[in-house]
């Protein structure tokens, strides 16, 4: 039986529990602690937050387009359609909504904005980025362009595709003003926050740490940055002529006014073929990081996988040409694209390369983070020797505006863009809230995601090889099992997000906590607390060889790792 509690034995306890630590995300409390903080860490906390919210609204129309597609004719649109629409016009908005919201609300600032911002700075040993009010500014200027998307939900919708191309988009009286605005203020956010990483990486470097002992994803985020500030502008000068142009009436695109639709798509895809790599570059940089540290082995050919992050940055704006193999180039440009298209995968298949050899020998665990890492390759290998249909000049005029598109744009986009993206999650989770998640759940959630992806992408491939055309709201009876194989798929996919968001959830209230270093990496933000302190570093870390696993061993007392140098 306890003694009765005295004053002083309470008072005696009270001095002696021990202190809560102090981490980023209890050293200030309050709403406008969140609001305003300069932190870079609750910043992309907030981004990821966003992302993620974003991610599940554009999957909710993704599976309207998908249960509309489920037989032929009207299935579920006309339930949705207002007196003065038909279901066509319905299913035609759900489109654009999903488009739109993925791209440029959910891929293109997934990694950069919330798991760059997250991981930048400690990967640097630095305090926060270079410019933490702009950083605050970039995120605010990201909600305001979403609020322009959630305004046309509201408003009667948007159409005009996610490419908003003319004269199509120009005609439409649906809200694609908001929607052209949203998206040109996402790409001032887009490009303050590469100018950030940036001038951080080559100011806040530490001593010692020179290129080529930076860590791989800093590498791909560097990449990405620079394609961040070169190309954006183009598009929002591009949205901006657009909008001129719909209001004013002035003849740039639109052959109504005199305009030519066709320089809106070398302005477009000027922009949006480097933007492939501003969603992919820095998802390689997670896979680098992935397959090094969970097979314990140092990356096979790091100088190779560094530059080619730089190569594949350089040649992705030569190659926009490709996607206009069907309008009124000219044969030897239409060559030319192709051939430096061919060019674009000298690089990529470098990464997948060094990746395998960077698992052979080593000591792979299958971790979940690791499992993600292992779905990019196959993913995006696919993705890639797809794409050579499309760089072929004989095989595209086939192939172009049909599902075999659609397929091999998921294949690259989400297969690979936001399966990176996840990979990162699930890697950086217990550092992000220092608890880890569900090992069980997150596995079952892998496969259904990895299951479903396939057998909803991988049957486009043989729709679109049959000729079924994208974006139709009705096709023909013989497409019809195609669409029923796909459908069944996405709604495994969406069941694997769901266990997904439950389990996240649910280690943030009731999971394990989580040691420093979880992993056995060696890189700097796994020589902190997990969570992280608020200034990351007490004092400056020392800077070692970040993928020297030599002098990581497994600490069984606290089920994590310990470095010999830092215990």
């Amino acid at each position: 039986m306890n003694p009765p509690e005295t004053a002083a034995a309470t008072s005696t306890q009270v001095a002696e529990a021990p202190a809560v630590p102090n981490h980023y995300l209890n050293h200030s409390k309050g709403f406008l602690s969140w609001a305003l903080t300069l932190d870079h860490k609750r910043i992309g906390l907030m981004y990821l937050v966003g992302v993620l919210g974003c991610f599940a609204l554009g999957g909710i129309f993704a599976l309207l387009v998908r249960t509309e597609l489920w037989a032929p004719g009207d299935t579920i649109a006309g339930m949705f359609a207002s007196p003065g629409s038909s279901p066509q016009e319905v299913y035609n908005m759900w489109f654009t909504v999903h488009g739109a919201v993925m791209v440029f609300l959910v891929i293109i600032p997934g990694v950069p904005a919330a798991l760059g911002n997250f991981v930048l700075p400690i990967m640097l040993g630095a305090k926060d980025v270079a410019f933490p009010r702009l950083n605050l500014g970039s995120f605010y200027l990201w909600v305001i362009g979403a609020l322009f998307f959630v305004y046309t939900l509201f408003n009667g919708g948007v159409d005009g595709g996610w490419t908003f191309y003319t004269p199509y988009s120009a005609s439409q009286a649906t809200n694609v003003i908001p929607a052209l605005l949203g998206v040109f203020i996402l790409g001032f956010s887009s490009i303050f926050t590469g100018m950030n990483f940036v001038v951080t990486i080559h100011k806040l470097r530490p001593p010692g740490m020179t290129w080529f002992r930076m860590p791989l994803f800093l590498w791909g985020s560097y990449a990405t940055a620079l394609i961040q500030v070169l190309a954006t502008p183009v598009l929002g000068i591009t949205l901006l002529l657009l909008i001129m142009e719909k209001t004013l009436h002035v003849g740039i695109f639109s052959p109504e006014y005199g305009g030519d639709p066709v320089l809106y798509q070398h302005f477009f895809w000027f922009y949006s073929h480097p933007a492939v790599y501003i969603m992919i570059l820095p998802a390689m940089g997670i896979v680098s990081e992935l397959i090094s540290v969970h097979s314990h082995k140092r990356p096979f050919g790091y100088q190779f996988i560094a530059y080619s992050s730089i190569a594949i940055a350089v040649f992705g704006f030569l190659v926009w040409g490709h996607h206009m193999f069907t309008s009124t180039q000219s044969p030897a440009m239409n060559a030319i694209f192709s051939a430096i298209t061919f060019s674009v995968s000298i690089p990529s298949a470098i990464k997948v390369f060094n990746w395998l050899a960077t698992m052979w020998g080593g000591s792979i665990r299958l971790t979940v983070p690791m499992l993600y890492g292992l779905a990019f390759i196959f993913l995006f290998s696919i993705g890639g020797l797809t794409g050579l249909y499309l760089g072929t000049l004989s095989t595209d005029i086939h192939f172009h505006d049909t599902y075999f598109v659609v397929a091999h744009f998921h294949y690259v986009m989400m297969g690979s863009a936001l399966i990176g993206m996840f990979g990162g999650v699930h890697h950086w989770w217990p550092k992000m809230v220092g608890r880890h998640y569900n090992g069980t759940l997150a596995r079952i959630s892998w496969a259904l995601i990895f299951v479903g992806f396939n057998v909803t992408f991988f049957t486009q491939f043989l729709l679109g090889s049959q000729g079924m055309p994208r974006r139709y709201y009705d096709y023909l009876p013989r497409y019809e099992i195609y669409h029923k194989i796909s459908t069944v798929g996405s709604y495994m996919m969406a069941a694997g997000f769901l266990i997904m968001a439950f389990y996240l959830l649910q280690s943030i209230f009731g999971g394990r906590k989580s040691p420093a270093n979880p992993w056995g990496a060696n890189t700097l933000e796994w020589h902190c607390t997990s969570p992280p302190p608020h200034d990351n570093f007490a004092t400056a870390p020392a800077i070692e060889d970040c993928y020297d696993y030599s002098g990581i061993d497994y600490d069984a007392k606290i089920g994590g790792y310990t470095s010999r140098a830092n215990p």
